[in-house]
């Protein structure tokens, strides 16, 4: 009897996935832990490993389709050898360099790549649309005017484009292709909550600078030492953490959130470090840095940002944070107002370290500037907290030994 295949529990309050890419094929001999296929919730991407030895015998969620929490997207035969393949009750999606052909249309008809993405998108056959490109290619445009016409009830076979006036079709008209992917269950999760936090909070935004040139010195002085101890290299990103905790723990109502009409402190300091990944931005959290050493920061945001371009990081370390920093800088970012995660209630932004001439005691000099902006929750934080939280940043940053002296 086939051993079925279901989404599993994928991580607090998530209710249904979409199933990313197939990493096995239908009728292929599997081993335990082989890695099935790919599941994308708002919070992540995992992986889904065969829970025993055998064959795929039959895949019934395609990629892009959803499935809840339990529902079975595939079936296993246990024996480990080839059975017979059972027909999916769902289309499979064909692989676009294959195909170049369909029964019920000439040989010679050839689908553009923009098209085949359509198609898929839509849940066509090539054979359902025809083709009104050069040589009778199916374009995109033609997928799209079959699914509008299908849509309203008209016949769905299109009248070919007359050809311009020298009878030759125009090479800029068939150059001109478009691509439709549909966007990521973590992209568009992403989205909404930005809009949610934009309608639900009262979000305002405070810059400053900070000169770098300390923290640059110290890097400079103790970075070899350091990366030969515990190699890895002495970055910026630990010291805005340990200078976000110290300025937390004198503000400490931007570690809050708000909840329901109550204003939630707390007493520990998991802070979101933004890190890129092929899905786009995530935020892993550091639970409890404030007990973490600058090598500790260092190593777990490395580990972080190795992880997040594999799409191995674990559901439970996107999950909750107190605060937030995020390095726009590391992509060139001058300045920009960074939107606030909810239900945190802040979150700085770094940028791009550049060279500036600045007043010193009356003389200008040339130094290091970097642009902060602390984006924060007004219904909580007043402006007073919040320049004042920045400001404690930015003296911390200049003075780095005050990280040392608690002063």
């Amino acid at each position: 009897m086939p051993l079925e295949i279901t989404v599993p529990q994928v991580g607090e309050s998530i209710t249904e996935v979409e199933i990313g890419e197939w990493l096995k094929n239908q009728g292929e001999v599997v081993r335990k832990d082989d890695p099935l296929v790919t599941l994308e919730s708002e919070k992540a991407t995992v992986e889904l490993p065969a829970p025993e030895s055998g064959t795929i015998a039959q895949i019934l969620k395609q990629k892009g389709e959803t499935a809840k929490v339990g529902e079975v997207i595939a079936r296993l035969e246990k024996d480990g050898a080839r059975t017979a393949v059972e027909k999916p009750t769902a289309p499979a999606h064909p692989e676009p360099k294959r195909e170049t052909k369909v029964e019920t249309k000439p040989a010679e008809q050839r689908i553009m790549p923009a098209a085949q993405v359509a198609l898929e998108a839509h849940g066509l056959q090539a054979g359902d649309v025809q083709g009104t490109g050069p040589g009778g290619r199916v374009l995109k445009e033609d997928v799209l005017r079959h699914v509008e016409q299908a849509r309203s009830g008209r016949a769905t076979a299109p009248q070919p484009p007359e050809p311009p006036t020298d009878a030759q079709p125009s090479a800029a008209t068939a150059d001109r292709e478009e691509e439709v992917v549909p966007m990521s269950r973590l992209r568009r999760t992403v989205a909404e909550r930005l809009v949610q936090a934009q309608h639900a909070a009262a979000l305002l935004t405070t810059f400053n600078e900070v000169d770098m040139s300390s923290v640059i010195a110290l890097r400079k002085e103790y970075g070899e030492a350091f990366q030969k101890k515990y190699e890895i290299k002495l970055g910026f990103m630990s010291f805005f953490v340990k200078a976000c905790i110290d300025a937390l723990k004198q503000f400490p109502v931007l570690n809050a959130e708000v909840r329901e009409t109550n204003i939630v402190y707390h007493n520990y300091y998991d802070l979101g470090v933004a890190v890129g990944s092929g899905k786009g931005l995530v935020v892993p959290v550091l639970r409890n840095a404030e007990r973490m050493s600058f090598a500790q920061i260092e190593t777990a945001i490395g580990d972080f940002a190795r992880r997040a371009k594999e799409n191995k990081l674990k559901l439970e370390e996107l999950q909750g944070g107190t605060f937030t920093i995020s390095n726009g800088g590391v992509y060139g970012s001058l300045l920009s107002t960074p939107i606030v995660n909810p239900p945190q209630s802040g979150i700085l932004g770094l940028h791009a370290i550049q060279e500036r001439p600045v007043a010193r005691e009356g003389n200008v000099v040339v130094r290091p500037m970097m642009y902060v902006a602390l984006t924060y929750d007004h219904r909580l934080v007043d402006g007073r907290e919040a320049v004042s939280f920045l400001k404690r940043v930015k003296e911390v940053m200049e003075t780095p030994t005050r990280m040392l002296m608690e002063v």
